[in-house]
């Protein structure tokens, strides 16, 4: 079987997000560095929250902050509404990984995980809301909120008992939101990916006893036969931010190679 091309964003990107403004946390690295670049090549104007931002791509507002800091979020979600004037997307991306079964976590283990990925996109969400409140009402249709979500929430993956549950909160949260704010006219949805090739992957791929078998199972088991990119992940964000969306709210979209809803019989 041949691998298919991977997904590439084309020089002529839509400029389909001229004159809006994001805020993308996790943007300075894998798919949330591939969002934020994404949307400033559509025409949007991109603050990047990370505690880490040198990875932010050109041309985005760089904001230090740590989302398990709640006042922390909050004056960076702030400052991007200051600075452009309205905020009209958020991508909720930022999140750590856990391996092991629910025996191989301490208590302090989880709450330090579902602190990030989830309480993180809560206090962004928290702060966001009254400047997606205020862009609704004066641009019906541009206001949405993505969270990247995960495989691992719809999926039983084995070692991964920590990072499911989380997984499995964000989508659940996803549905939430979107029932509570869809008559304001804000969006809510989530991509769920497949293994990714990420720095996070990279990292648990060097931490394993085989990394290059390692690897091939992990392209193994969706079945497209490969990692999903970043730039494909970022393109479902995009589209689920963009008006070409604009009837699509609680919605998991999953951009997982296949690995979800597919049994392909196995290759002789």
């Amino acid at each position: 079987m041949s691998t298919p091309r991977e997904f590439t964003p084309s020089d002529a990107a839509p400029r389909d997000f001229t004159g809006l403004a994001a805020l993308v946390t996790g943007g300075a690295s894998g798919i949330g560095a591939a969002t934020a670049g994404l949307l400033v090549a559509r025409g949007a104007r991109v603050a990047v929250l990370d505690r880490d931002v040198k990875g932010a791509p050109h041309g985005t507002l760089a904001l230090a902050a740590d989302v398990t800091d709640d006042a922390a979020v909050r004056e960076a979600v702030d400052r991007a509404a200051r600075e452009f004037g309205a905020l009209h997307t958020l991508v909720s991306n930022a999140g750590i990984g856990a391996t092991g079964t629910v025996e191989d976590n301490d208590d302090a283990e989880w709450h330090r995980v579902l602190d990030v990925n989830v309480l993180g996109m809560v206090r962004t969400a928290r702060h966001a809301l009254p400047h997606l409140r205020r862009a609704a009402r004066e641009r019906p249709g541009h206001v949405s909120v993505t969270h990247t979500c995960s495989i691992a929430a719809t999926a039983g993956l084995p070692q991964r008992a920590l990072y499911s549950a989380a997984k499995g909160a964000v989508l659940s949260l996803t549905l939430a939101m979107a029932a509570d704010h869809v008559a304001e006219g804000i969006r809510v949805n989530c991509v769920n990916p497949g293994t990714a090739d990420t720095p996070w992957v990279a990292r648990l791929l060097a931490g394993a006893e085989d990394p290059q078998a390692e690897r091939a199972a992990l392209r193994a088991r969706q079945p497209m036969g490969r990692l999903v990119t970043a730039d494909e992940v970022a393109a479902a964000i995009a589209y689920l931010a963009s008006t070409a969306a604009s009837s699509v709210t609680g919605t998991a979209l999953a951009v997982d190679g296949g690995m979800q809803g597919l049994r392909p019989r196995p290759t002789p």
